[in-house]
């Protein structure tokens, strides 16, 4: 066990070399043929920022989802072992019957599932999960609010049956039903108080909570009443317990996984990381690497002057040159790709040649910088300064603000970098405490409702995900009209007007550089396999530690 403070004294594991899931980049070797899962032992592995809430349905970073979900179930989850594509059911009994209209939605759930408490789940308890997100009580919040504007209501029909009647047709559906930040509550704790899970732990997850040592780590153990099983039968989680060591500092975590005192850490690494424990562990280590649905933003508190001036937004997107930037920053830390609000290369990215068209995202930085000089003189403010929020997570948030503050200076402007750690920072968007931030968006699937959620009206279905500030009834009726929209072709139409209406003409909110996951880790641990984001199959239940 490491003791506070993690990497100031390090403990030996155990454990020696295996193999990375098939289908690996160079770095990893298939899984043996016919290896079977070996249950015991302790994964230990590294989450680089803290939880600012227990509770998931209020949260929007990782750093509640990858040290808690073990804890949890959802209704629908994505299959960890093709978590890009492929849902599955999770405390649900078999997929959805949908109607013919596709209005409505009945789900048939597990008979065999419990709370940690002891208490039976049953359809009253995913109800109220999903009036808790849909439908927040006063004082709670739910970024993810927007997401579901198709729901009309959400019933138990029985016992064991929840039906979801929706306002209108759409595609994105089934998979807002797999969100990792729905846990699924009792119904009986949020009744008792709706903010109880906050700062509490009651779910139906693989693992039972053992204890939080803040500023120090997170443990779980084998959940004996768990409810999952893999394909062979066998009772699911493999391991009997884990922790979540929280190490900030990248040269600590690359030193923990090099010590063999961590075994893996689920965000990512840099190139440079990577590179460094390849060259100490050799075969003792193995490498994924992914595209990653996740962009940082920069967000403009459109509350606050000059900043709710669109010019002055487009010029400080007109002046970053991504395309230079992305060469550079993906050399040193994990961003690659540029991109609009969809992921690059995804099934609904814009092409290049089209996305050069939109200010910000011009070939021509020089046209760009001066067509920025001009706009910043014509809204009065030629020499503007400000204070540029940003969130003490160095990878890759410190590297691409030097970035933008630097490229900002070409056109005269001066941003002083304001580091937060990540409670405060993600309280002073919230609060509209900043003038402009380096926000961020992350989902857990190529899927325009859940990209374009962040850019409804602040004080509609935005809230407490547009941090921007705006609201703008002409962008929710554009978000609105690509949702109900179910011709593929015509949908990416829509999705694209959005992209040159809301971050060109508008530039609310912009997207700087999308990210590129790369995660090297011990052999030892296997059952993992990458896919394009850090949210979705941290329940840790397929995971298994080989004995040497």
């Amino acid at each position: 066990m490491f003791p506070k403070r993690v990497g100031l004294t390090l403990v030996a594991l155990l454990l020696a070399s295996a193999c990375a899931p098939s289908g690996t980049p160079a770095g990893a070797s298939p899984t043996a043929a016919g290896e079977k899962p070996q249950s015991g032992g302790e994964l230990l592995y590294i989450v680089t920022a803290e939880p600012p809430t227990f509770d998931a349905h209020q949260s929007t970073t990782f750093a509640t989802l990858q040290p808690i979900s073990p804890h949890y179930s959802l209704l629908y989850k994505l299959d960890p072992a093709d978590n890009v594509s492929k849902i599955i059911p999770d405390v649900a009994d078999g997929m959805p019957t949908v109607s013919t209209d596709k209005l409505t939605w009945t789900i048939k759930l597990r008979q065999d599932v419990t709370f940690q408490d002891g208490q039976q789940m049953t359809a009253e308890d995913v109800v109220a999960t999903y009036n808790k997100i849909i439908n927040p009580p006063q004082g709670v919040t739910s970024p993810r609010k927007g997401v579901y504007a198709p729901v009309a209501s959400v019933e138990a029909t029985d016992k064991f049956t929840v039906t979801f009647k929706l306002k209108y047709a759409t595609g994105s559906f089934l998979a807002s039903l797999a969100s990792p930040w729905n846990y699924i509550y009792s119904a009986a704790k949020l009744k008792q108080d709706p903010k109880w899970y906050e700062k509490n732990v009651d779910g139906t997850g693989p693992f039972t909570f053992v204890e939080y040592q803040k500023g120090s780590y997170w443990a779980g153990k084998k959940n004996p009443s768990y409810f999952g099983k893999d394909k062979n039968g066998t009772k699911l989680p493999y391991l009997d317990s884990y922790k979540a060591f929280f190490i900030t500092d990248p040269n600590r975590q690359t030193a923990a996984i090099q010590s063999k005192q961590a075994m893996i850490e689920f965000r990512g690494f840099t190139p440079q990381q990577r590179d460094q424990l390849q060259r100490a562990l050799g075969n003792d280590l193995a490498v994924q690497e992914s595209p990653w649905v996740c962009v940082n933003y920069i967000t403009f508190n459109t509350k606050k002057k000059p900043f709710d001036d669109a010019r002055v937004r487009r010029a400080l997107t007109l002046a970053i040159d991504r395309w230079s930037g992305g060469d550079a920053l993906s050399k040193q830390t994990i961003v690659k790709d540029v991109g609009g609000l969809m992921r690059p290369k995804g099934p609904f990215a814009m092409s290049d040649a089209d996305l050069q068209k939109i200010p910000g995202f011009y070939k021509d930085n020089a046209k760009a910088v001066d067509e920025a000089k001009k706009l910043l003189a014509d809204a009065g403010v030629s020499n503007l300064t400000f204070n540029f929020l940003n969130r003490n997570v160095t990878t890759p948030y410190e590297p691409v603000a030097v970035f933008a503050i630097n490229e900002w200076k070409k056109i005269g402007v001066t941003a002083t970098h304001q580091v937060k750690e990540t409670a405060a920072y993600l309280a002073d968007l919230r609060a509209g405490n900043y003038d402009v931030g380096l926000d961020f968006n992350c989902d857990y699937f190529d899927e325009p409702d859940l990209q374009l959620a962040k850019f409804y009206s602040a004080s509609g279905l935005g809230k407490g995900l547009n941090l921007a500030g705006y609201d703008d009834p002409k962008l929710d009726q554009m978000i609105d009209a690509q949702s109900r929209e179910t011709d593929p072709a015509k949908r990416k139409q829509l999705v694209w007007d959005i992209e040159r209406y809301a971050m060109g003409e508008q530039a609310y909110q912009v997207p700087v550089l999308w990210w590129y996951r790369i995660i090297p880790y011990l052999k030892i641990v296997r059952g993992y396999v990458i896919g394009s984001n850090h949210y979705t199959t941290m329940d840790m239940a397929n995971i298994w530690l080989a004995k040497q």
